[in-house]
């Protein structure tokens, strides 16, 4: 027996496949500025989360 459908007609319908990511998705993706900018925005968010969690006093364990 053969298949007689075409690659595009196996199951898969064109929904169902990822999209194509538009211009300004990948210059975020691959603009080295904004990537460090992120990463330096990230870090700094990180430091304040701990730095806070790090003030709180835990009661004593006797």
């Amino acid at each position: 027996m053969q298949n007689n459908k075409s690659p595009n007609q196996c199951g898969a319908s064109t929904s169902d496949f990822a999209p194509v990511p538009t211009g300004i998705t990948r210059l975020s993706r691959t603009f080295l500025l904004w990537q460090i900018w992120r990463f330096i925005w990230i870090n700094l968010k990180m430091i304040r989360m701990i730095g806070l969690s790090h003030k709180c006093k835990l009661p004593d364990e006797s």
